[in-house]
C-alpha cells in the first residue's frame, strides 16, 4: 500500500487518472455567490465538470489538463480563492465548525490564528488546525493535530488531537498557545511520527496541556432545513458542477459552506428542487463510501460509484485499490478492486485480509441461490 506524504493543492495539484486534481481551501469553508458559481464555471471550462468535497471541508477541481493549470490559477486568483504562494497554501490547514457566525469566537479566532501562521514551525504536510467552537464540539472524527474547543466551564481550550483534555487558554491567548503546542511537537520528534495522535502513542504530554475536557460533541448536520441555511448532500462527496450552479441560482443563495460530512450549506436559501442532491437524512447514499475508481484514478482497476449506489446500505465501503482513500477505516463490508475484480473483506480496512477474491459485479449483484 502507498500513501502520499501530501496533500494537493491549487499551486501543487495532483495527477489523477482524469487529470489534475486541483484542491482550493475556502478562507472559514465558505464562498460567496460570486465565487461558488465562479468556481463552477471554472470547473466545467478547464476541468471534467466535477468538484469533490474532501473530509477536510476543501473543494477539489477534477479533469484539468496541465497545460491549462496556469489558467486555473490565474481564475482562483481572480475570484479571491488562492492564497499567494504555495507556502502559504500549504500552512492554511484549517477547518472550522460550519455553523459559525460573523464576529463570533470562530471567526475571531480564525483571523487571530491565519495573523500566527507565520510564526509556526514547519509541520508535516498532512498536519491541520481545527476551530471547533461552535455550541458543542462539531469535528471531533474530522482529521485534526490541534483543536480549538470549547470546555465544559466555558472556557476555551486547545487539546491535542487523542488527548482526552487540552489546555485553558482564552482568545487573546489562543495563538501563542497554538505556537508552543507546535513548537513542543517539534522538539519532542513529532515530525518522525507525523501526525500529533501517532506521535501521543509514545511520548507524553506536558501536564500544563491536560487540564480540562472538552464539551461533548453535539449532533452533527444533516440534509434539509437547518436554522438560517438550507443542506444537502452529495453522493460520495461528488459534485456535478451544473448541477449545483442550477441549484444556487434557482435558490437564490447568497453563500455556500462547505462541510467535511459531504454536506453543503446554502445560506438565505428558497426553497427549490434538489437537482440531483440529497435532501433526505435517511438516503442511504450518505453512508456509503467509494472513491471515483476506474478510469478516474490510474490506482483503480474497477468500477466503484454505480456499483456502491447499487448496493446502497450504510457500513458499505468501495474502493477502486487496497489504498483506501474515500474511507481510510474499517467498514463493515468492503470490496476492494484488484485486477479488474473485487475482493470481499467484512469488518476491516481495504488492505486487511479478504474472505473472498476475484468476485465479479455480477457475482456481487446476483443472490445466492
Amino acid at each position: 500500500m502507498t500513501v502520499k506524504g501530501w496533500c494537493p493543492g491549487a499551486w501543487r495539484p495532483m495527477m489523477s487518472g482524469d487529470g489534475l486534481i486541483v484542491r482550493i481551501r475556502p478562507r472559514l469553508g465558505r464562498l460567496t455567490r460570486e465565487q461558488a458559481l465562479g468556481l463552477c464555471a471554472l470547473s466545467q471550462s478547464q476541468g471534467n465538470g466535477i468538484i469533490d468535497l474532501t473530509s477536510r471541508a476543501n473543494l477539489q477541481m477534477r479533469g484539468v489538463q496541465e497545460n491549462r493549470h496556469e489558467q486555473v490559477l490565474s481564475a482562483l486568483f481572480d475570484l479571491g480563492l488562492l492564497d499567494a504562494t504555495a507556502e502559504d497554501e500549504a500552512r492554511r490547514n484549517i477547518i472550522v465548525t460550519p455553523t459559525w457566525q460573523d464576529g463570533d469566537l470562530t471567526d475571531c479566532l480564525h483571523d487571530a490564528i491565519l495573523k500566527a501562521l507565520p510564526d509556526m514551525p514547519v509541520l508535516p504536510a498532512k498536519m491541520g488546525i481545527a476551530i471547533d467552537t461552535g455550541l458543542a464540539p462539531l469535528l471531533s472524527d474530522t482529521s485534526a493535530d490541534f483543536r480549538f474547543e470549547r470546555a465544559a466551564i466555558g472556557d476555551i481550550i486547545l487539546r491535542a488531537d487523542s488527548s482526552a483534555k487540552g489546555k485553558r487558554i482564552t482568545e487573546d491567548t489562543a495563538p501563542a498557545a497554538l505556537i508552543e503546542l507546535a513548537n513542543w511537537f517539534v522538539a519532542s520528534g513529532g515530525p518522525t511520527a507525523r501526525r500529533m495522535r501517532k506521535h501521543l502513542e509514545a511520548t507524553t504530554l506536558p501536564d500544563a496541556w491536560s487540564e480540562q475536557e472538552p464539551l461533548s460533541t453535539g449532533p452533527r448536520l444533516f440534509p434539509g432545513t437547518n436554522d438560517a441555511a438550507h443542506v444537502y448532500g452529495a453522493p460520495f462527496g461528488s459534485i456535478d458542477a451544473s448541477a449545483l450552479t442550477s441549484l444556487i441560482k434557482d435558490s437564490n443563495a447568497t453563500a455556500l459552506r462547505v462541510t467535511p460530512w459531504r454536506l453543503f450549506l446554502l445560506e438565505s436559501a428558497q426553497p427549490c428542487a434538489p437537482h440531483g442532491f440529497v435532501i433526505d437524512a435517511d438516503d442511504p447514499l450518505l453512508q456509503v463510501h467509494a472513491c471515483p475508481g476506474a478510469p478516474a484514478c490510474a490506482a483503480a482497476t474497477v468500477d466503484t460509484r454505480s456499483l456502491a449506489r447499487a448496493l446502497a446500505k450504510p457500513g458499505l465501503h468501495v474502493s477502486g485499490c487496497a489504498k483506501g482513500c474515500a474511507h481510510p477505516r474499517s467498514a463493515v463490508t468492503t470490496l476492494v478492486g484488484r485486477d479488474g475484480a473485487y475482493d470481499l473483506v467484512e469488518n476491516g480496512h481495504p488492505w486487511d485480509a479478504h474472505r473472498q477474491r476475484g468476485l465479479t459485479r455480477d457475482d456481487i449483484l446476483t443472490p445466492a441461490s
